[in-house]
């Protein structure tokens, strides 16, 4: 879509003024309870947003040469066959809300990028699937924000819940706009990690959501970098030695977030702590083992997507890539260690199968050879660490250790993460 098309929306406005002073690190002068805001020496200030595959109408070009009405509603349309809602570009939804662009799509249903004509704003509007399950699930998505909005004085680090409506048999929750999430950046940045001063900043972000999501005896139960958006779109970009470039007179650049401030979202899966559980939670990389053993759950499974979060953060990559259980389990002990054994003893009967005379049945139960490889190549957790990580090396690896434990109950909690030294300690440095 050709931005000339719109002209309703401003255009995002971006600071180009000249630098007072070059920097290529953060700048630790600022207090510790704010998002920090960093300034490069960089050449290229910009937007990073994440475009998904569209579900507009296929006319949507002359839409917006034609322009709507404010009061004119699209036509009427049969969903398609999965329950998601069609719509073109640059119509209605509802008098309010003008469709500017696709941003996402999840088994939920959609997210769209509307303008406001109220507020004058852009907002990210949820439209839910037409289907009973999906709408059950988004009053009860609405319950949750609305309790932590009530909570929510400060403008924390959740995102903020703005407005609902029922429109054309979907459930539409309305959200503040934010900008890419952190997988969308490490994916611009072809997965290169981020620095380490800049995961602390995230870390410390996320884990000050997580206390005061728990705080309220709610666990998220699907954290990932995925639903962790950074606040603002805005980047710079900065000369990268490190990353090999097609032609070696080619300058690689990589890209650093402006803003650290981020928001989580999606608490389509949070649950409150009295409530029943589902036996599987969390996306896979981010599961905890409790969960993979079949031994319940709680806060815990939270703090465990947390590491595994910081992990990738620092690496690039997810830290347990696997689609099966005793492999992600294997790759668990080969990263951290053994599993405990009253842990595996305690398997229930769909997790048993892992389990043979108290040890993890690996690797004499691996599905292939493929998979024993996938497990060995893996470092351990302190050298992994190492790898990628300049300095505050010794004080990460001991957080995530206290974020990694095997047995919940032994795991640090989002409070007492927040008091470790990687976080505490004067970490500045002069460069």
């Amino acid at each position: 879509m050709e931005m000339d098309y719109v002209t309703e929306f401003p255009h995002i406005h971006m600071d180009r003024r000249p630098m007072k002073r070059p920097r290529l690190a953060w700048d630790f002068n600022q207090p510790h309870q704010k998002a920090q805001s960093w300034v490069y020496n960089g050449q290229d200030v910009g937007n990073l947003t994440s475009f998904g595959p569209s579900r507009a109408h296929p006319d949507h070009t002359r839409l917006f040469e034609m322009g709507f009405s404010q009061t004119v509603s699209p036509p009427w349309r049969d969903d398609d066959k999965d329950g998601h809602y069609m719509f073109a570009l640059g119509e209605n939804l509802t008098p309010r809300y003008k469709i500017y662009r696709k941003v996402g799509e999840g088994t939920f249903g959609q997210v769209l990028e509307c303008w406001d004509r109220e507020t004058k704003e852009m907002v990210a509007i949820k439209v839910v699937r037409s289907i009973k399950k999906y709408r059950e699930a988004a009053m009860m998505e609405l319950e949750v924000l609305q309790y932590l909005g009530k909570h929510d004085r400060n403008g924390g680090r959740c995102v903020q819940f703005l407005d609902w409506f029922d429109y054309r048999n979907h459930i539409c929750i309305v959200f503040e706009m934010l900008g890419p999430s952190l997988y969308d950046f490490l994916q611009k940045n072809n997965f290169r990690p981020f620095p380490v001063d800049l995961v602390r900043e995230l870390g410390r972000q996320l884990l000050e959501c997580v206390a005061f999501i728990h705080d309220l005896h709610l666990i998220h139960t699907d954290l990932k970098p995925e639903n962790i958006l950074f606040v603002s779109p805005e980047y710079v970009k900065i000369p990268d030695e490190d990353m090999s470039c097609s032609s070696m007179r080619e300058t690689c650049y990589r890209r650093l977030p402006k803003s650290s401030a981020i928001k989580v979202i999606d608490l389509g899966s949070a649950v409150y702590e009295h409530q029943d559980h589902n036996y599987i939670v969390s996306t896979r990389h981010y599961r905890a083992p409790e969960v993979i053993l079949g031994l319940g759950w709680s806060y815990p499974c939270d703090i465990w997507s947390v590491g595994c979060i910081l992990v990738e953060l620092c690496s690039g990559e997810a830290l347990f890539q696997t689609h099966e259980n005793l492999e992600h389990l294997a790759m668990m002990e080969r990263v951290l260690g053994p599993l405990p054994q009253h842990m595996l003893n305690r398997a229930d009967r769909h997790a048993e199968k892992y389990v043979k005379k108290g040890k993890l049945d690996w690797p004499a139960a691996a599905s292939s050879t493929e998979s024993i490889k996938a497990v060995l190549k893996l470092p351990r957790l302190q050298n992994l660490v190492m790898q990628h990580v300049d300095h505050s090396a010794g004080c990460l690896i001991d957080l995530l250790q206290g974020l990694l434990k095997f047995d919940p109950c032994c795991r640090l909690t989002a409070r007492e993460a927040l008091r470790h030294p990687f976080f505490t300690k004067d970490h500045f440095q002069r460069f």
